[in-house]
């Protein structure tokens, strides 16, 4: 489905999320999922959802992909209400999700198939613009067997970029890497955030990360999931997650979470 037409009087927000309510079905009943969810999201801003399991952080970031719809309120992305996915709103997952069939280059073109119009030179020249900004201009012909999963996940980045995204939802993309590798994409994400003034929502359970990535970290409580606080984080960039600072910011809000948690956060990273 393509989205609604334009809202009258848009705000200037990038994204609006009004009154969002989302229940599923269960053997038990309906469960709420998301309870009454009100955000707004700036153009370029990169924003942080952090929260336990079963918040909501997850389906939150499906119905602003349009990949579900809420049963009450409304998504609004550059005025224009969200009924379904779009090229304009790319999803990166926890798994890298990339076709084995194919090899790197393979894989960022096939992204490239929801940006119409573009001639088949032009298609290899982007996706080997997007590789090299990810850092694997040296491996485009490799196979995806090959790589390591820091590698696949920069794979997973640059198809999602390549399609010129005006915002990028990323859901938990880097959870199942070692810690080395996920200090490097740290660094990485920040240095192209940087240079291609992408809007990203960010989904989370590590609280450090989240002040590593945002601008702002947006904290959910479960059952129901809602918004309890938001922490705008305005330390310099590039931001190493192992400073003083930012584990100040993160004392702070693991503080938070825990006056909202019950019975206690122990699902959720410090």
């Amino acid at each position: 489905m393509n989205p609604g037409p334009p809202i009258e009087n848009a705000p200037p927000e990038k994204l609006v999320i009004d009154q969002v309510t989302k229940r599923f079905k269960t053997s038990r009943g309906s469960v709420t999922a998301l309870d009454r969810i009100s955000l707004n999201i700036r153009e370029g801003e990169f924003v942080c959802l952090v929260g336990p399991s079963g918040c909501g952080k997850s389906t939150l970031l499906n119905i602003i992909a349009g990949l579900e719809m809420p049963d009450e309120g409304e998504v609004h992305a550059d005025g224009r209400r969200v009924a379904g996915p779009g090229s304009e709103r790319m999803m990166m997952f926890q798994e890298s999700a990339l076709f084995p069939w194919l090899d790197v280059l393979g894989n960022v073109l096939f992204g490239l198939k929801l940006k119409p119009g573009l001639k088949p030179k032009e298609r290899v020249e982007m996706a080997r613009f997007y590789l090299t900004l990810v850092g694997l201009e040296k491996f485009i012909h490799a196979n995806v067997h090959e790589l390591s999963g820091g590698m696949k996940q920069r794979v997973a980045l640059a198809r999602a970029l390549a399609p010129n995204p005006r915002l990028l939802l990323m859901d938990e993309p880097f959870a199942a890497l070692d810690a080395m590798t996920r200090e490097q994409l740290y660094g990485d994400i920040q240095e192209i955030w940087m240079k291609r003034n992408k809007t990203i929502v960010f989904v989370t359970h590590n609280v450090r990360e989240a002040v590593c990535l945002g601008d702002r970290v947006i904290l959910f409580s479960p059952h129901p999931g809602r918004v309890q606080e938001q922490f705008e984080i305005k330390l310099p960039r590039p931001r190493d997650i192992n400073s003083v600072d930012l584990a100040s910011h993160a004392t702070l809000i693991m503080k938070a979470l825990k006056r909202h948690l019950k019975p206690d956060p122990a699902e959720v990273q410090e």
